[in-house]
């Protein structure tokens, strides 16, 4: 099992990468570790923040794909409708843009810290823009 850590703000999680069911795109996210930039809430996905990654091209399809995430199951979407993106759900999320629904690959679940995912949302709602660094322990 491959664990890489989070830390939102001041919040630090545990999780696992599901090379199992998204080899490719863990591969790809592999290669952004160190991973550091910055978590702002969703618009159109409900209780979720989402790193925007803009144009960034990762070489990678669909896989491991849905709309409607667990609370802690990061989507990785490599751009299509909407720009290139990962979206952390903290509550009850259904994935989508101003075009209408999309499905990411679930890459990442966060396997401690789980009871402390609603706090990403009142800090992205009432604090603005996290820092956010993924990394290996």
């Amino acid at each position: 099992m491959s664990e890489l850590i989070i830390e939102v703000g001041n919040l630090k999680f545990a999780a696992r990468l599901e090379e199992h069911r998204a080899p490719k795109t863990c591969g790809a996210f592999r290669k952004l570790l160190p991973f550091t930039n910055h978590l702002i809430q969703a618009r159109w996905s409900g209780q979720a923040a989402w790193v925007p990654l803009g144009d960034l091209q990762l070489g990678i399809g669909e896989e491991n794909a849905t709309a409607r995430p667990a609370p802690g199951e990061l989507l990785l979407y490599p751009a299509g409708l909407s720009e290139t993106e990962i979206l952390f759900p903290y509550g009850l999320t259904r994935f989508a843009s101003k075009e209408g629904e999309l499905k990411g690959n679930h890459f990442l679940t966060v396997i401690r810290g789980q009871d402390r995912l609603g706090e990403i949302g009142n800090l992205v709602l009432w604090k603005g823009a996290q820092p956010i660094r993924i990394y290996e322990p």
